[in-house]
């Protein structure tokens, strides 16, 4: 009769056939087995150095192109936007590097920044309450300033339209006499009264937390740069700029001499503003930069502005990655005939300088 005793003694021998095998097999396999890890181990060790080294090489190398670019960086975009005076545009997330890079590279060109305007995350909001504030705040300004609203379009759009109507001009003014820096507030033609009232539009926007300012954006200005968002969402959801940034671009194209939209490595893949951008019409009048956040990038976005003002197409420049169809454009701008070359101080002048 089989009994629980029977059973017991069944699964011991059992488990004392295998812990004979496991002993016996590891005792006969241990030389073959170890080899065979070792050399693995070996072998992986060694592709991992490698690897590391590679890597090391690559990073030393980006670094050196990168100081290389921002050492001959003056002399690239030199005079290319002579007498130009530029607006630059960020949305939330705009990484403040860039922004300060574009402007030392347009000074650098010869051009004169104004300010800059720096949209807020309630002008993108699309909650109803936020929306009715838009609204309502482009209809005071539109008031005010004379200006008759697009029926068609969203309220991101319309107070595009308002702004850019106040502060863009598709006239280039440059010139040897043109005013720079703080006289820019004020033109000889009676501008004061523009840039007055176009300051009233951005301090209605501002005051109700759409957009923030810094230096006198309120100038007219003929060129424009939109900064997009250092990066795009980690969770994978739509980005509230992918599908406004067309439509606020072509705003901006519409009213200036050149528009160019530039952004981060990181910030212009897959689902990011400028990727929807460069698959929508409007890539056909305004130029794009994805890598702006480095100081060749930022030479491109000079570039891109002087081809645009000359009556060139627009391009998408940067990183293949990234969608772009050339580095950089083919064959570079030089400054034009108009432009009024910026003499390079000589050892004396600076000492007289001083």
């Amino acid at each position: 009769m089989i009994d629980f005793r029977y059973h017991l003694v069944s699964i011991v021998a059992v488990f004392l056939a295998l812990a004979i095998g496991i002993v016996l097999g590891a005792a006969e396999l241990q030389g073959p087995t170890y080899n065979i890890l070792n050399h693995t181990t070996a072998k992986l060790q060694n592709e991992y150095d490698q690897t590391r080294g590679q890597l090391a090489t690559a990073q030393a190398q980006a670094s050196a192109g990168e100081s290389y670019a921002q050492a001959v960086e003056p002399a690239v975009v030199r005079d290319l936007l002579t007498g130009q005076r530029l607006l630059i545009i960020t949305e939330p997330g705009a990484q403040s590097s860039v922004v300060s890079g574009i402007s030392a590279a347009a000074a650098d060109a010869g051009a004169t920044v104004t300010g800059q305007i720096a949209l807020q995350p309630e002008f993108f909001d699309t909650s109803s309450t936020t929306q009715d504030s838009l609204n309502q705040t482009n209809l005071d300004v539109a008031r005010s300033a004379g200006i008759s609203l697009a029926n068609s379009g969203s309220y991101q759009q319309q107070a595009v339209q308002v702004i850019a109507s106040e502060i863009l001009t598709t006239s280039s003014k440059s010139g040897p006499d043109q005013p720079t820096g703080s006289q820019l507030a004020i033109s000889p033609s009676g501008g004061a009264d523009q840039s007055s009232s176009a300051q009233t539009i951005l301090s209605a926007y501002a005051s109700s937390g759409f957009l923030n300012t810094t230096g006198q954006p309120a100038t007219q200005a003929s060129l424009v740069v939109v900064v997009t968002p250092q990066s795009v969402p980690s969770d994978g959801s739509a980005d509230p700029l992918d599908q406004v940034l067309p439509p606020l671009v072509a705003e901006l194209a519409a009213t200036s001499s050149a528009t160019v939209v530039a952004g981060s490595s990181a910030g212009s893949g897959p689902g990011s503003p400028i990727a929807v951008l460069r698959s929508n019409n409007v890539a056909n009048q305004v130029s794009t930069v994805d890598d702006a956040d480095l100081a060749s990038g930022q030479s491109v976005v000079i570039q891109a502005l002087a081809i645009l003002l000359a009556g060139g197409k627009a391009g998408s420049y940067g990183l293949a990655g990234n969608g772009a169809n050339a580095v950089a454009p083919t064959p570079a701008p030089t400054p034009s005939a108009s432009a009024s070359p910026t003499p390079t101080p000589t050892s004396s002048s600076k000492k007289a300088k001083k």
